[in-house]
């Protein structure tokens, strides 16, 4: 999103902007480096700076470092506003739902706008799949939180003369848990599946932005918040996790692990909004949580 706020480290380039914190995220790690540098360390420490967080890729790519280096612990964390400013916040088990956007491709055949009947025009099945999701998200159906979001309506184009005989429904798909995401998916492409038979369309589906769900080890949190504690830093319980999606959950898949986060201020701009600006104030306590985690004082 573009750049609103003028500051001196602002954004250059028009219509992308530091909105999320991945720049003090990575400032952090650097900060942590240059401790570990200046003072050694007793172990082998790692330092990931992985890019593409947004669409997944990042990580997915990234998982390749893990398995090479043989890294067996991992540990990061996300500024977040919304929450208690510089409190340490961490959660067990899942921190982060799967999510993916789901593209559903109806393609029928064209007919003057005056005969419609001569064609097949794919509106009235997007239509019905749509009318159908708050049913096949109902809550009582799954243990945990499942969401579908419509993303996008793309049908026909801006032709007077000619009846729409394609179209594309865009979602993104999400759930706390990763097993009931299938389950979502399958039911979701059964239904277009029935309707596309039923109105002669054919469809096609496709898959992007996939992200698994977050889960933080036990034994990994107990270590965050013995660190936090032994920092002298306030700790705070999430009782459920965040809605939106980390590709961090891949790393977790493979090694043990844990995902927590640092607090910008309850009444701090959210992220991914105009008005945000990552608190610089936080990168000395992420920086300290590291140098625990690792052993140093």
């Amino acid at each position: 999103i573009p750049e609103t706020i003028d500051l001196p480290w602002k954004s250059n380039v028009p219509g992308v902007s530091h909105k999320c914190g991945h720049d003090g995220h990575s400032a952090t790690l650097a900060g942590f480096a240059l401790e570990v540098d200046q003072k050694g360390a007793d172990q082998n420490i790692i330092f990931l700076f992985q890019h593409a967080e947004e669409t997944g890729q990042g990580a997915i790519e990234c998982t390749e470092v893990v398995k090479e280096e043989k890294i067996d612990e991992m540990y990061g964390y996300h500024n977040m506003s919304g929450i208690e400013f510089n409190v340490v916040h961490v959660i067990d088990g899942t921190a982060h739902c799967a999510s993916k956007g789901m593209s559903i491709e109806m393609i029928g055949s064209p007919a003057h706008a005056s005969q419609p009947e001569n064609g097949i025009n794919p509106s009235f099945a997007i239509a019905r799949i749509i009318e159908a999701l708050p049913v096949l998200t109902s809550q009582d159906q799954y243990e945990g939180l499942v969401l579908c979001t419509v993303i996008q309506v793309d049908i026909g184009s801006e032709n007077y003369g000619i009846a729409a005989h394609e179209g594309v429904l865009r979602l993104t798909i999400r759930t706390e848990k990763e097993a009931e995401l299938h389950s979502l998916q399958q039911r979701i492409e059964n239904i277009a599946l029935t309707l596309g038979k039923e109105h002669g369309l054919d469809v096609h589906f496709h898959y992007r932005d996939e992200f698994p769900e977050t889960v933080n080890h036990k034994e990994s949190v107990e270590k965050v918040r013995k660190v936090g504690v032994d920092k002298g830093f306030r700790i705070h319980e999430l009782t459920s996790p965040y809605r939106a999606s980390e590709d961090y959950g891949h790393y977790l898949k493979l090694v043990k692990g844990a995902y927590f986060y640092i607090g910008n201020g309850e009444k701090h701009p959210p992220i991914h909004t105009y008005e945000y600006d990552f608190r610089d104030e936080i990168i000395e306590t992420g920086v300290e949580m590291f140098k625990g985690l690792v052993g140093m004082v």
